[in-house]
């Protein structure tokens, strides 16, 4: 079997294992998301994710999974509601930045990479999982939930840091001078300025654009939108996911209650490519020399991060489920670690590449356990029953 047969054939398979994986996970009452993660290590151990003819289709749909993921949390919130959290957790940016970035520094030290591929490393060990995270949130039903805008708030201050950085260590990485660095990191922080700014000033005339009755209309409007602009922001060095995110809380009211209820069982598809394709990326051979420094890595930046969420809920007024919640929630790495350490892997520092994907997948699946169980594990700390219901007003 051959060209098109193959592609099909291999899409349908993994189609197919992915259906199955989420049934086998609702019937455990668990995420899917370790598993998809699993199945994606267990594939990439062949051929599928070098030479398989559908693998290229997987890792692009991935990306549109990610986008897609930040855009569904955008259309949650309206842009006054959420610029007025990102002032009120500017500080948790900060104890984020000063908590997660200097362990992946100073273990790069350690280990003995140069100071530029220790920077890199320090961008490995600070930023969350956008894509984890907001497929968590909403997939365990908190998207109402008191820690909610706490743990969006952090999210996309990493991912507007991001616009900063990747210009900066990418520069660096390659021989490249300050001023080359500096022209990247103003260009990128420029697009996401006015991204930002066109949401707050053009959302009701965006909603009457993207807001027609047909539902495929809809699904047509919104999707390219988001694709779009997170196509500029992307060419220009700053995050894709900042991009769908924004313009999902340009798009008002009634509109974005439509364009959720349009886009949630494609979301829900390309999100699960995109877990299955990031376990695809991982080359099984290299985990285990890379597991000692990454176990340990990773034990350490999960207790600092943990710490990042309680920190940013309490300063909302949450209670102790709420606050736990957050830590949790808070705790996967992915997509833009696996970009970073590609950086430092094409700038010569092949090492950091297993390191990275080791320490990813540990703390991808040992997060999304953690978020899962967070309820549970608090229940057993304050001797109470699971305070899920209450948790949307006063936890």
């Amino acid at each position: 079997m051959e060209g098109v047969g193959l592609f099909l054939a291999e899409l349908g398979l993994v189609l197919l294992l992915l259906g199955l994986l989420r049934a086998f996970a609702e019937r455990l009452g668990v995420s899917p998301i370790p598993l998809f993660l699993l199945a994606g290590l267990a594939f990439g151990a062949g051929n599928f994710a070098q030479e398989g003819p559908a693998s290229e289709f997987v890792s692009t749909t991935a990306e549109i999974g990610v986008l897609l993921l930040l855009l569904m949390l955008g259309l949650e919130f309206s842009t006054a509601e959420f610029s007025a959290a990102m002032r009120r957790h500017a500080p948790s940016g900060i104890v984020d930045l000063v908590l997660n970035a200097p362990p992946g520094f100073v273990a790069g030290l350690l280990l003995g990479y140069p100071w530029q591929v220790c920077l890199a490393l320090a961008g490995i060990t600070w930023i969350s999982s956008s894509g984890i995270v907001a497929r968590l949130v909403s997939e365990l039903g908190r998207t109402g939930n008191r820690e909610t805008p706490a743990i969006l708030s952090v999210l996309v201050l990493e991912d507007v840091a991001m616009a900063a950085f990747l210009p900066v260590v990418a520069v660096l990485l390659a021989g490249g001078t300050p001023l080359q660095a500096a022209v990247g990191v103003l260009a990128a922080l420029g697009v996401v300025a006015a991204i930002f700014i066109a949401a707050r000033r053009f959302g009701k005339p965006l909603g009457r654009v993207l807001g027609p009755r047909q539902p495929e209309q809809v699904l047509l409007r919104v999707l390219g939108t988001t694709l779009l602009v997170a196509g500029i922001t992307s060419a220009v060095g700053a995050s894709a996911a900042v991009g769908a995110f924004l313009v999902g809380l340009a798009i008002p009211g009634s509109t974005a209650t439509r364009a959720r209820e349009v886009l949630r069982p494609l979301r829900d598809l390309f999100a699960a490519l995109f877990f299955l394709s990031f376990g695809l990326t991982v080359e099984t051979e290299s985990l285990l020399p890379a597991l000692p420094a990454a176990f340990v890595l990773a034990i350490v930046t999960l207790l600092t991060k943990a710490y990042t969420g309680w920190y940013a809920a309490r300063r909302e007024g949450v209670g102790a489920y709420g606050r736990i919640r957050a830590a949790m929630t808070l705790i996967p790495r992915g997509e833009f670690s696996i970009v970073i350490a590609g950086l430092a892997v094409m700038s010569g520092a092949t090492g950091i590449g297993p390191l990275a994907t080791t320490y990813v997948l540990i703390l991808g699946i040992a997060g999304s356990l953690l978020a899962r169980t967070a309820d549970k594990l608090t229940g057993r700390i304050l001797g109470r029953e699971s305070a899920a219901a209450p948790s949307r007003s006063t936890d």
